[in-house]
């Protein structure tokens, strides 16, 4: 077993200065004298009970010929040995705030607060996966996916979807048969914003759970489809971009990835920027994400349709062209608004009254934790 080396004692000044006036043969009243300080100054400076100033500093350097950086140094360091468990709380509690977003953790209450940083560290530790903070948390990414490419941040939205993502029970076991069962219906519901209310419905029928998960501040988390087990895929989204088009792009792009089995048993497939101005380019994108995108795609507006409207109407999007053609397809309007602001069609304002809210209505039916909804584990 490995010997702890004790700590080297620091003196206090007054040690050194006792020293000094016995190698001399000087008394303290003498030296008292010599500064013409009184004597009570020097009994307790050589007791350890009073500090060096910077005044009385000068005074023994000028009276035993030393330096008043040699006293200053000496108080300093003994100063500091005597605070060195306090410091040592200090650097621990600043290497937590380094390496993970220790407030929000706090504030959602992923993370439950303590006093003692020693603690506070073990709960950070064992909330995220990690074995230390210099280390990767403790989950696989999808393959082709590199969690070292997620921020601390991202991390710990994955770690607290993946602590309440087995508290929704499924009522069906999941095939690749339900799933296309379960896509089936949900096709049906894309007419009305009221009709989303039937979806987890749907998924747990088809063994696939859907939580929701308040982002974290500039994650640009989307969704991500995890797996905690061969057979339980779980989406999880964020509803960052409060809309409906959002919802259903994201969720059908999770869809994509537990169709293709990406992320499966024990990973994720993290999604970053799907949706918004600052979505990512889809040269930009990798092989899996192309296909995922192609399947949302083909699910929600066929891009062939999409096109010949385009074709037709650019650039005159009126209301009425949009929701004539949402009516034509059996869609809500607000897919298609969605999807031409995606291509740059038209503006992020435009028809903003055909993009209704849904996270109100989705948190009534779906676990959400976020947005003053705290889920108990």
């Amino acid at each position: 077993m490995a010997q702890h080396r004790a700590p080297v004692e620091v003196l206090p000044p007054g040690e050194f200065l006792k020293d000094e006036l016995e190698a001399r043969g000087w008394t303290q009243t003498d030296l008292a004298e010599v500064l013409g300080r009184p004597t009570r100054l020097v009994n307790e400076i050589v007791l350890g009970k009073r500090a060096i100033s910077p005044e009385t500093a000068h005074g023994l350097a000028n009276a035993l010929g030393t330096s008043p950086e040699f006293w200053m140094n000496l108080e300093s360091a003994y100063q500091l040995s005597r605070l060195r468990p306090e410091d040592l709380d200090v650097q621990r509690r600043a290497k937590i705030y380094s390496a993970v977003p220790i407030k929000e953790l706090l504030r959602r209450g992923w993370v439950e607060a303590a006093e003692n940083p020693a603690v506070l560290e073990q709960r950070v530790l064992a909330f995220m996966g990690m074995a230390s903070l210099d280390a990767q948390p403790e989950f696989r990414a999808a393959a082709r996916t590199s969690l070292a490419a997620y921020t601390i941040d991202q991390c710990a939205w994955l770690a607290r979807a993946r602590q309440i993502a087995g508290l929704v029970q499924v009522t069906g076991e999941f095939t690749r048969e339900r799933l296309a069962n379960a896509l089936t219906q949900l096709k049906s519901l894309l007419k009305s914003a009221e009709e989303i209310r039937r979806v987890p419905e749907i998924l747990s029928a088809a063994g696939i759970r859907i939580i929701i998960v308040e982002p974290l501040p500039k994650t640009e988390i989307d969704g991500v489809c995890l797996w905690i087990g061969p057979k339980d895929p779980v989406v999880v989204l964020s509803l960052r971009a409060d809309r409906l088009d959002g919802f259903w792009v994201t969720l059908m792009h999770e869809l994509a990835h537990v169709h293709a089995g990406d992320g499966k048993v024990g990973g994720v497939h993290l999604d970053i920027n799907l949706i918004g101005e600052a979505a990512q380019k889809a040269e930009e994108k990798s092989e899996i994400e192309k296909a995922a995108d192609a399947f949302v795609a083909r699910f929600l507006l066929p891009s062939d349709e999409v096109n010949n409207f385009v074709a037709r109407v650019r650039p005159l999007y009126s209301k009425e062209r949009i929701l004539g053609f949402a009516n034509r397809l059996g869609v809500h309007p607000g897919l298609v608004v969605g999807r031409l602001q995606f291509m740059k069609e038209i503006n992020y304002s435009h028809s903003r009254e055909m993009l209704p809210k849904v996270r109100d209505q989705l948190s009534r039916i779906a676990l959400t934790d976020g947005w003053g909804n705290a889920v108990p584990v």
